[in-house]
């Protein structure tokens, strides 16, 4: 379970993705309900910290707090490589040990130095992609998705991904419930897939009437209703090719996929907050059967609808 972060910094390091990480893990949310934990950021030495736009910073700790943490983070590094030697040690020794590693943006160059993405699957900001694949040949660099997660190693992409990535572990760790908490304290969306794409192929139009925002709230809302592309594209009074090029442009993400992303986190939800059997979840969030649920549920989270609720809601038995 998840108690205790640690996230490094060094000279060169970016605030906004620091900020990313201390506000994923750092605030007291303890008055909703989420669990606290124990958050430092520590610095080689526990000195001062020149950070990028001109900031300075004085971490409360140094180095040597990471080896309490079961989390350990990095932001986004200085200059793609270069990563101060101590920075590295303590990054190979908390993998050795079992902790879980997470990088926000060019992070994962660190991590790459450390060996930690050798044969591994990973990402980072797609203007580094290819970079990170050049300069690490073994890892197994996927381009353009907001985070990768490989078990013990989680990697993510720019800036906002990275609060993705992590609301990704608070739900593997306390539940949909609590990473929707933690969301809405950050008010950003509760789940976006680690597969989604990390940006659209137009900028949506600026009149609002003219976007997709309006149908996918009511896609949501209507999640035991049809939603075939047919459908859904005669709800928008367009024909149907239109209406998936569209989506595929303001969502990242075909209309298929996208809705099935909704009904597998409204059954993570009802699993968690009801005690109703799956045969009726999953019913109540579109998939019309409990087999249907099992098969996308399983390759969505990795467990089954049952081991997912024996973990975060035990009252509710096997149903």
């Amino acid at each position: 379970m998840l108690t205790n972060v640690a996230v490094m910094v060094w000279d060169g390091a970016a605030p906004f993705e620091l900020g990313v990480l201390c506000e994923a893990f750092g605030l007291d949310r303890s008055q909703h309900g989420v669990p606290p934990l124990d958050f430092a950021v520590c610095s080689p030495g526990g000195g001062p910290v020149r950070m990028a736009m001109g900031l300075t910073m004085q971490p409360e700790h140094d180095l040597s707090r990471v080896r309490a943490a079961d989390l350990v983070a990095v932001s986004a590094t200085p200059s793609l490589g270069g990563t101060p030697e101590p920075v590295l040690a303590e990054l190979r020794a908390a993998h050795a040990r079992g902790a879980r590693i997470l990088s926000v943006c060019s992070g994962a160059f660190a991590l790459g130095e450390a060996g930690l993405l050798d044969g591994r699957e990973c990402t980072t900001h797609w203007m580094y992609t290819e970079r990170l694949q050049k300069q690490f040949p073994t890892a197994r660099v996927v381009p353009e998705v907001l985070y990768v997660d490989t078990g013990q190693v989680v990697t993510s992409a720019g800036s906002a991904a990275g609060l993705d990535a992590a609301l990704h572990i608070w739900r593997q760790e306390y539940g949909a419930n609590i990473a929707s908490m933690v969301a809405r304290r950050a008010v950003v969306p509760p789940h976006r897939d680690g597969g989604q794409a990390q940006y659209i192929a137009r900028a949506v139009p600026a009149c609002e009437a003219e976007t997709l925002g309006p149908l996918l709230v009511w896609v949501v809302e209507n999640l035991r209703d049809d939603h075939s592309v047919e459908s859904l594209a005669r709800r928008a009074h367009m024909s149907p090719r239109t209406f998936a090029r569209r989506f595929r442009d303001e969502t990242g993400a075909t209309p298929h996929s996208w809705v099935t992303r909704q009904r597998v986190a409204a059954a993570e939800e009802l699993l968690e907050t009801t005690e109703q059997p799956v045969e009726w979840i999953a019913d109540q969030v579109g998939f019309g059967n409990a087999a249907t649920l099992r098969h996308h549920f399983t390759r969505s989270r990795g467990v089954s609808p049952q081991q997912y609720r024996r973990t975060f809601c035990p009252a509710a038995g096997t149903a």
